[in-house]
């Protein structure tokens, strides 16, 4: 009994923290699921596909979306009521969620990681589940503000939780 209650604290402070982040992201009532791309490219295959689980009111979402959008990803975005339900299903935990999920040639890409951070892992396709910029750093891709920055880290994770920098911004 005692572990099923250690087990729905847990459940109920990851739904918190994600909620802050998601409510702190802004309003943007209109978002919607987009494509990059039209018919007419066609390099667009070639390009790497973003599949992002987002809220539909994330402003700086939709501005992370753009920066992949400009950096050479194809981006499908999907907006969702629960983003919390992809970063259980692809493994995301508490400690490195941020606002929004990605799924890029199979790596799990959470929160503002910059798109030279994620062409670097698809380039040297290293054996770890994927990048993931905890929380919402100011200057990070999405979350700029003006000349502010504040340091961050990337951070690769593997499946069982273990997790190292992958780079500093």
């Amino acid at each position: 009994m005692e572990i099923n209650a250690i087990k729905h604290l847990s459940l109920c402070i990851y739904s918190i923290f994600v909620v802050i982040f998601i409510t702190a992201c802004g309003d943007n009532s209109g978002a919607s699921a987009t494509s990059s791309g039209s018919g007419a490219d066609t390099k667009s295959d070639t390009k790497p596909l973003a599949t992002v689980y987002k809220s539909a009111t994330c402003t700086c979402c939709n501005k992370w979306v753009d920066h992949l959008k400009e950096n050479g990803f194809r981006v499908v975005a999907k907006d969702v009521e629960d983003v919390n339900i992809y970063k259980k299903k692809f493994g995301v935990t508490p400690n490195l969620a941020s606002c929004h999920t990605a799924i890029i040639n199979g790596y799990v890409v959470e929160g503002h990681v910059p798109a030279s951070d994620i062409k670097r892992m698809l380039k040297e396709k290293p054996a770890f589940k994927g990048l993931a910029v905890p929380g919402m750093p100011v200057g990070s891709p999405g979350m700029e503000q003006g000349n502010i920055k504040q340091p961050y880290k990337v951070m690769s994770f593997d499946k069982d939780g273990n997790k190292e920098v992958f780079s500093h911004h």
